[in-house]
């Protein structure tokens, strides 16, 4: 369990004995942060949020309405994590779905490491519109299958397959795109057949036949020049076959 550190006017700021051990529960299912929101929801009034944040406190703010516990490891993406906590700033972390939004585009290739495209804002999918005063929060509305998106070090982060399709929809540089495709296959994040299968809907755009997202897979794939590329392309291909069996 997360330790706070001494602080003058602690005791005093706590309401009720059970407020630190349930903020110290909940920081620590959610990275060492809390929002001002949950803080309300256990009976921590602005006055006392004032003391906890004050110099010396226990609490550092590191966006609007989200709060770090001092002490705590520093998260890697916290940005991204407190901007995602904002979304819906009562529900606890472990409580969420995709209904409350899911890292998507550049922010979720940052989160895996793929490709070289720069996250200058944190991207966020969800399955309804809503606005946002933040210039560095971009939302997308579009429905998400629970097959395209995994739990990623604690975050709902849409996968790699998933990632490039938006990516082209977004009319992202095809070049950085095919080298995320290349980073997810290489260091198996995702399956060259479930790419080609996302990749599908963009084919005709690039040329080729409508459909066709082994084609678009393969035409990608040569422009990494990666020695693997026939050995995922067989993998691609032998996986569409298995589908088309299947399929009645």
């Amino acid at each position: 369990m997360l330790r706070l550190p001494p602080y003058e006017g602690y005791i005093e700021a706590m309401s009720r004995p059970s407020v630190l051990p349930r903020l110290q529960d909940l920081a620590q299912e959610q990275w060492g942060l809390i929002t001002r929101r949950q803080m309300e929801d256990e009976g921590i009034g602005p006055t006392s949020l004032d003391r906890l944040t004050s110099p010396g406190g226990v609490l550092d703010r590191v966006a609007t309405g989200v709060y770090r516990l001092v002490g705590a490891p520093i998260p890697d993406h916290m940005e991204l994590r407190a901007a995602w906590l904002q979304l819906a700033p009562s529900l606890p972390a472990w409580e969420r779905t995709a209904r409350e939004g899911v890292v998507s585009h550049r922010s979720a290739a940052a989160m895996y490491g793929l490709g070289h495209l720069p996250a200058d804002q944190h991207e966020f999918t969800l399955p309804k519109r809503r606005q946002t005063r933040r210039p560095d929060v971009r939302f997308h509305v579009r429905p998400l299958t629970n097959a395209e998106w995994i739990s990623l070090r604690g975050l709902p982060v849409t996968r790699p397959s998933r990632i490039a399709s938006d990516l082209l929809r977004d009319h992202e540089d095809p070049d950085a795109v095919a080298r995320l495709v290349a980073d997810a296959i290489r260091r198996i994040y995702d399956y060259p057949g479930t790419i080609a299968d996302s990749l599908a809907p963009h084919a005709a755009r690039f040329g080729l036949r409508k459909g066709d997202g082994l084609a678009l897979l393969r035409w990608f794939l040569d422009m990494t020049g990666d020695p693997e590329i026939s050995r995922w392309i067989d993998e691609a291909q032998a996986d569409l076959d298995r589908k088309a069996k299947a399929t009645p």
